[in-house]
């Protein structure tokens, strides 16, 4: 089995990806979704917690075998990089959603040298907005950042755009495609939503979906 049918296996058992197409969550911007993911869970589920970091850290080895320190976002992400820093007996630190209001202001917690070779560890990229400010804020102290990697990705448009324009690439275990195929076969979903979940993914504004409208 590869690696990314596992991860998404265990994402779904363990409920940190959930679908549910005709009762759809709501995000802070309105948009009705239907799926909820919360990568939380999977420090929670030992078997899990170990395909997932063993996962990112090979990741890192494969795709940034430069790296020199691990970077996690704030707070999903630092849990991942210090464990996988860990694995890989690489320093870590994390990088703040805004600087602190108290004590030394930082933003950037961990000691980050300039030009140090940086790899952001991120849970989830949906419109890549949180993670695109992470390395930027990570080149603005002077770090030499090579790239992401996440344990999970929708592959929405908007995503993939923002981290072109920012010149950065992402390396995820799973994604929104591998995912929705496993979860119609192994019943946490219709056979027919398979259409609907990708209609979504490719224009979450648009809520023709919702009801069955693009079956």
């Amino acid at each position: 089995m590869q690696l990314s049918e596992q991860i998404a296996k265990d994402l779904l058992r363990i409920g940190a990806v959930f679908l549910r197409p005709d009762e759809p969550f709501t995000w802070a911007s309105g948009i009705k979704s239907p799926i909820y993911c919360d990568n939380r869970l999977t420090l929670s589920d030992v078997t899990v917690r170990g395909h997932v970091e063993e996962g990112l850290a090979e990741l890192v080895r494969t795709y940034y075998p430069q790296a020199e320190i691990l970077m996690g976002t704030s707070t999903a992400g630092i849990a991942h990089a210090a464990i996988v820093g860990h694995l890989m007996r690489l320093p870590m630190g994390y990088v703040r959603s805004g600087n602190k209001d108290h004590g030394r202001g930082n933003r950037i917690e961990g000691k980050l040298l300039p030009g140090q070779k940086a790899v952001v560890v991120e849970d989830l990229i949906s419109t890549a907005g949180s993670c695109v400010e992470v390395v930027e804020a990570l080149r603005e102290a002077g770090a030499d950042v090579l790239g992401i990697v996440s344990i999970f990705t929708y592959g929405m448009q908007r995503g993939l755009d923002r981290l072109a324009q920012a010149g950065v690439e992402n390396h995820s275990l799973t994604n929104f495609d591998v995912i929705v195929p496993i979860a119609a076969r192994e019943g946490y979903i219709q056979p027919q939503d398979q259409a609907r979940l990708m209609a979504f993914r490719d224009c979450p504004s648009d809520e023709s979906w919702i009801g069955g409208g693009a079956r």
